[in-house]
C-alpha cells in the first residue's frame, strides 16, 4: 500500500462530490490560512488551473520553485487535457511526490496534510503535490531520559523525522512501518514499527487491528491510545512503555517488541511490556554488568521504600511499638509529645504537601519551579517542625519515600506507586501491619491479573526458572545469546 499520502481505507467519505474549486472554497470557508490561486498553465488563457493549499503547512519556496515556475514559464500545453495530466505525472513538475485523486474527500485530506492540490476543472480531478513545510523543532538532547554513554538525540513532534531516527539505528529493510490515520477530525498519523522475522506476527496483527478499530474524534494525547491498547485500562499501572530516546526504542524493536510513533508527540510507545521493563534504563547496557546489577538492585530497593515505608511506619508507630528499637522509640515519643495530630494524619498531610510542592515545581517555569520545590520543602518542613505540627521522624519518612520515587525510571510507575502507597498508609492506620500485608496481597493479586498481549505483567518472576535473578540482575552480554522466550519471537538468536 502506498502511504505517501495518509488515507485510511475504512474512513467513510466526509465530503462527497466532484473535485472543483467552488467545492474547495465551500469546505474551507472562514479558514484564513486557506489559499487559492488561479493561473494560466503555460501562460495560455485557454488552460486555467487552480492551486489550493494551506499556508504554513506548505513551503512557499517549494511552491514557487517546483510548481509555479514549471507551470507558467517552461511548460507548453498540448492539445488535450488528458495529455496535460500525463505530462504532469511524468515529471514536468519537479515536485518529488504527486498523486491523482478523483474524489473530493481524498483531495481535502491531502491538502490538510501539507499537499498542494492542482484542480483540473475539465476532468473533475486533482493532482496533489507534496510540498510540506519543514518548520518544526529540531532534534535535541533528551530532557527526561538523560544519557551518559549513549546517544544525545531525542524524538521530536514530526513523525517522519522520528522514523528516520529509528532507521539510522536499524539500517535494514526488515524494519517495517505500517502507517494509519486516527481521529475523524484530527487525522493524526501513526506508524507501527517492527522487525520482520523477529517480532511475533500475531502481536503485530493484533496491534494493527486495535488501531484500526479505534474510533476517536481527535487523537491529540497518548491517554486514549494507551487505554485502547491496554488489556486492563482501569489499572493505574502503566501497560505501555514511553521513551523519548530513539536508541532505546530501537533496542526494544531488536528484542522483538513492537513500537508505535504518533505524529505531533515526541515520544514512542513500546509493547508488550512487563513490570521489570519499567525498572530498566538504557544506560544499563552501556555499563559493566556488575555496575548495572548493583544499580538495578538499588532501584528495586527504592521501589519498596516508596511503596511500603509510609504505611509501615504508621502501622508500627500506632499498633506495633514493640518492633521499634528502644532508643528510637524514646526519641519518637519525645518528639511526638507536643504534636496535636495522630501519626497517620501528620504523615498523610506531609505526603499531600510533598505532592503539591512537586506539582507546583512542574507547572512553574524551569528556574522558578526548581526554586519553589527546594526552598518550599525546606521552609515548610522546618516551619512545621518548629511549630510542633509534625514530628521530625514524619518529615524523614515522607522525604525518604519521595526521594525513592524519584529514583524510578518511569514517571507513570512512580505515580501508580504513590497512589498505592496512600492506600497502604490508610490500611496501616486502620489495621496495623495486618492491613499493610493485606494491601500488599491485593497489589500482587492485581499485578498478577494484568496481561500485556498474552504476556504476564509480573514476568519473569511468575515464570519457571531463575525469574528473580533475571529480574534483578543483568547478565554479561556473552550470556545473552537468546531473546526473551516470552516475546515469542521468530528468530530467538541474538548472536552465534
Amino acid at each position: 500500500m502506498d502511504h505517501s499520502i495518509p488515507y485510511h481505507p475504512k474512513t467513510e467519505a466526509v465530503f462527497p462530490g466532484a473535485v472543483s474549486a467552488a467545492s474547495m472554497d465551500a469546505i474551507f470557508a472562514r479558514c484564513s490560512d486557506y489559499m487559492q490561486r488561479r493561473i494560466d498553465a503555460g501562460l495560455d488563457p485557454a488552460r486555467p488551473v487552480v492551486l489550493c493549499w494551506l499556508d504554513g503547512l506548505v513551503s512557499g519556496r517549494d511552491l514557487a520553485e517546483t510548481l509555479l515556475r514549471p507551470l507558467t514559464e517552461f511548460w507548453r500545453l498540448s492539445a488535450g487535457a488528458a495529455d496535460f495530466q500525463a505530462r504532469l505525472l511524468a515529471g514536468a513538475v519537479t515536485a518529488w511526490s504527486v498523486k491523482r485523486f478523483d474524489t473530493l474527500d481524498e483531495t481535502v485530506q491531502a491538502v490538510t496534510h501539507g499537499f498542494c492540490a492542482l484542480i483540473l476543472e475539465e476532468t473533475h480531478a486533482a493532482l496533489c503535490f507534496e510540498l510540506r513545510s519543514e518548520s518544526g523543532r529540531s532534534v535535541s538532547e533528551p530532557t527526561l531520559e538523560k544519557s551518559v554513554k549513549g546517544a544525545k538525540d531525542s524524538f521530536v513532534e514530526t513523525i517522519r523525522v522520528n522514523t528516520a531516527l529509528v532507521r539510522r539505528r536499524l539500517a535494514t529493510p526488515e524494519l517495517k512501518l505500517i502507517e494509519s490515520e486516527l481521529g475523524r477530525r484530527s487525522g493524526t498519523k501513526t506508524a507501527l514499527l517492527y522487525l520482520e522475522g523477529v517480532a511475533d506476527p500475531a502481536l503485530v496483527g493484533e496491534l494493527a487491528r486495535r488501531l484500526d478499530e479505534l474510533d476517536l474524534d481527535a487523537l491529540l494525547a497518548l491517554g486514549p491510545l494507551e487505554e485502547a491498547l491496554a488489556e486492563t485500562p482501569r489499572s493505574p499501572f502503566p501497560q505501555a512503555l514511553h521513551t523519548e530516546r530513539p536508541d532505546r526504542f530501537a533496542m526494544h524493536l531488536s528484542d522483538g517488541r513492537v513500537g508505535l510513533l504518533v505524529d505531533g508527540l515526541p515520544v514512542g510507545l513500546v509493547l508488550p511490556v512487563t513490570l521489570a521493563e519499567f525498572m530498566k534504563v538504557t544506560g544499563d547496557r552501556g555499563q559493566h554488568f556488575l555496575v548495572s546489577s548493583t544499580l538495578s538492585l538499588l532501584r528495586w530497593f527504592s521501589l519498596l521504600i516508596a511503596l511500603l515505608l509510609p504505611g509501615v511506619y504508621v502501622a508500627m508507630a500506632m499498633y506495633h511499638q514493640e518492633m521499634i528499637p528502644t532508643k528510637l522509640l524514646l526519641s519518637m515519643i519525645e518528639a511526638k509529645q507536643q504534636v496535636p495530630f495522630s501519626t497517620a494524619l501528620e504523615v498523610l498531610g506531609m505526603l499531600l504537601a510533598f505532592l503539591m510542592l512537586q506539582e507546583a515545581g512542574l507547572r512553574l517555569p524551569g528556574p522558578m519551579g526548581d526554586t519553589v520545590s527546594i526552598i518550599g520543602a525546606l521552609i515548610v518542613g522546618q516551619a512545621a517542625v518548629e511549630a510542633r505540627v509534625v514530628s521530625p521522624i514524619a518529615i524523614i519518612v515522607v522525604a525518604a519515600a519521595g526521594i525513592a520515587c524519584y529514583t524510578l525510571p518511569s514517571q507513570d510507575l512512580s505515580a501508580a506507586l504513590r497512589l498505592w502507597s496512600l492506600g497502604l498508609l490508610i490500611a496501616g492506620a486502620l489495621a496495623g501491619l495486618y492491613g499493610v500485608a493485606l494491601g500488599c496481597c491485593l497489589l500482587l493479586w492485581h499485578l498478577a491479573g494484568i496481561d500485556s498481549f498474552g504476556r504476564s505483567y509480573t514476568a519473569p518472576l511468575s515464570e519457571d526458572g531463575p525469574g528473580l535473578r533475571r529480574m534483578l540482575l543483568r547478565r554479561p552480554f556473552s550470556a545473552l545469546k537468546l531473546r526473551d522466550v516470552l516475546l515469542k519471537t521468530i528468530d530467538r538468536r541474538r548472536r552465534k
